[in-house]
């Protein structure tokens, strides 16, 4: 086996073993601390541009398949874990995590103190950084990571996004015999879906709950959504810094008004830039399964998966139309809002769970409920 280094902006290099392809890529170094759903990480688009650490020990220990990838291929540029499985041990799994990755050309490291690494970027933050096999010169490594375009200022969405549109029609399936899923409900409305990096799981929880879908590329202007006859409209996830996204944001503003909108992690930012407010980089970022959310409307609390970087900036949206609905209970940044007159809401967590838990299925039968109230 190979060696490989994980070489940082600051200095700080990990050594490791090779695993998955062996090339040199850089990225923002983050982490998560999700103990399922290694693959739906690895294809979520939202990871474009970024090393994924995960916290988990070992990774891999139930293979990989088709069935749970959320896009194509992986987005991921590359992986750093402490432990590879040597064994795939279940009855779904078709490869091994790391040939997964592999076929995709994207290099892991194995054998690293993740511990450390994950205390090193919580103290200072997300960093750049190279995973390189065989290196020669750890001098240049560091300068290449230095080298490196930050996540700040970065449209990615043009890397991710569809280049056309098409229709999805597939609903949620169960797993296992155990898993009493419910059937996807008829068609019943037609929801136009902004592919800003979209997960396939939201595509499915869209058909379940009577969506005929039409998914749109990132830069579909209003009128040609409009033209579509949607009932409802949807912005998804996505990968990068909102804050580019100045076309994006005045086309949702023109839909605002004129059709329910429920919008998704970095589709939530975006209506946050429509509503006339801001953005801001968060230290290190929110990427894991378990992050407590408030919903004031209710005083409950959901258990949420996460993955962002950015945050709409609430001071931003003082004295407006705006009502922030949801607060995450970990450092108070917002997790949720909504229009008051208006049938238009967002969250800035996956409330389609994959991976993570379940609490926050909810807002799809929501968004259901919003359209049949406004259909017209």
């Amino acid at each position: 086996m190979e060696q490989a280094v994980l070489a940082l902006e600051d200095g700080t290099v990990f050594e490791g073993t090779s695993f998955g392809a062996p090339v040199h890529r850089t990225g923002e170094v983050v982490f998560n601390t999700a103990i399922t759903g290694y693959q739906e990480i690895f294809t979520d688009p939202s990871y474009c541009g970024q090393i994924v650490v995960l916290t988990n020990p070992q990774i891999g220990n139930y293979g990989a398949n088709e069935a749970d990838c959320e896009s194509g291929s992986p987005y991921i540029e590359g992986l750093v874990v402490r432990e590879i499985s040597p064994v795939a041990s279940n009855w779904r799994s078709e490869d091994h995590a790391e040939h997964f990755l592999a076929k995709h050309g994207i290099p892991v490291i194995a054998g690293v103190d993740t511990r450390k690494l994950v205390r090193l970027l919580r103290q200072r933050g997300a960093l750049r950084g190279i995973i390189a096999v065989a290196p020669q010169d750890t001098g240049a490594l560091i300068q290449a990571a230095r080298n490196a375009p930050p996540m700040t200022g970065q449209n990615l969405v043009s890397k991710v996004s569809t280049p056309n549109s098409y229709a999805w029609t597939n609903g949620l399936e169960p797993v296992s015999a155990s898993d009493k899923l419910a059937a996807s409900q008829k068609p019943r409305f037609h929801v136009v879906a902004y592919d800003f990096g979209i997960k396939r799981n939201i595509l499915r929880h869209l058909v379940q709950i009577g969506s005929r879908v039409t998914v749109v590329p990132s830069d579909t202007s209003a009128e040609d959504v409009l033209a579509l006859q949607p009932d409802g409209v949807f912005l998804s996830n996505g990968p990068g810094d909102p804050e580019p996204l100045e076309r994006q944001a005045a086309h949702v503003k023109q839909l605002i008004g004129k059709k329910p909108i429920f919008g998704i992690c970095l589709g939530h930012q975006i209506l946050g830039l429509a509503f006339g407010g801001k953005t801001y980089k968060l230290k290190f970022g929110h990427h894991g399964a378990n992050h407590p959310v408030l919903n004031r409307k209710t005083e409950k609390v959901e258990i949420t998966s996460q993955n962002h970087g950015f945050c709409v900036d609430p001071d931003s949206l003082r004295d407006s139309s705006i009502e922030i609905t949801h607060i995450n209970l970990n450092d108070q940044t917002v997790e949720g809002l909504r229009h008051r007159s208006e049938p238009v809401f967002c969250v800035q967590y996956h409330p389609e769970a994959a991976p993570g838990p379940h609490d926050s299925h909810y807002l799809f039968q929501e968004f259901a409920r919003v359209i049949e109230e406004n259909k017209r």
